[in-house]
């Protein structure tokens, strides 16, 4: 392990902020020791500001929301504005930074600032939180000790087609959990096509309204799927997990 040097210990921390996933109370998804730790911080790297600072009102930080600084992270910041929004933490303030929905750093432009991070021998502490990923995967029943995460598939439905045949060969033949999303208003669609092109022996995991109180989480094989009326899902927040 690297020793310490003088240098990282003059340096701010990096906290990676889970945020919630649903609109339900925010202890639940989140430990009072998280927010406390939150509460302290008086810089943040976010998505988008608004929801930022609705998030933070839930958190009831020490300094009033207009003195916090937001500097924003999105798929359009290029390498050296990255290199810009880690400059409070070379300076020695603490910094969280905070995805949409959810953990940052996972299905989320975050990642690259985390490496970045790394490099410059900026300590990252990871805070706990909820992940829509994991908890569906925990409440599958499918392969825990092998999966995959996918992003979306594909738009057309051609080649959506051909990648789930791809990933249920390679659910099959490595015993791995194939784990994707999709756009909610596409959801319905793809829970067809699956349904329609997956084999007999699949199982299908549909993970939907994660911790809120409409949760629903419910796995089937494909034969069973295709002997009922299938869920409405459109414009729902879902994770899709297939394993053959």
């Amino acid at each position: 392990m690297q020793s310490l040097t003088s240098s990282t210990l003059e340096r701010g921390k990096l906290y990676l902020i889970p945020v919630p996933i649903s609109a339900r109370e925010l202890n639940w998804v989140l430990p009072s020791a998280v927010q406390s730790n939150i509460a302290n911080i008086s810089h943040f790297i976010v998505e988008h500001p608004k929801t930022a600072r609705q998030f933070l009102k839930q958190i009831n930080t020490t300094l009033p929301l207009q003195a916090i600084d937001l500097q924003v992270l999105n798929e359009h910041t290029s390498f050296r504005d990255m290199e810009t929004l880690l400059q409070p933490l070379l300076l020695g303030h603490d910094m969280g930074l905070v995805s949409e929905a959810g953990c940052p750093a996972i299905a989320d432009p975050g990642a690259e600032l985390v490496r970045m991070a790394h490099q410059k021998k900026i300590t990252v502490i990871p805070l706990v939180g909820p992940s829509s990923i994991l908890l569906a995967l925990m409440a599958s029943g499918l392969n825990g000790q092998c999966f995959a995460f996918n992003g979306y598939l594909p738009t057309d439905k051609h080649e959506r087609e051909e990648k789930i045949r791809k990933l249920e060969r390679i659910s099959i033949d490595q015993k791995q959990t194939q784990i994707f999303i999709e756009a909610p208003y596409r959801n319905q669609k793809v829970l067809e096509q699956l349904v329609a092109t997956c084999q007999v022996d699949t199982e299908l995991c549909i993970a939907s309204h994660l911790t809120s109180m409409e949760e629903w989480i419910v796995t089937r094989p494909i034969r069973e799927w295709r002997s009922i009326a299938l869920p409405d899902i459109n414009k729902i927040p879902t994770i899709f997990l297939l394993q053959g």
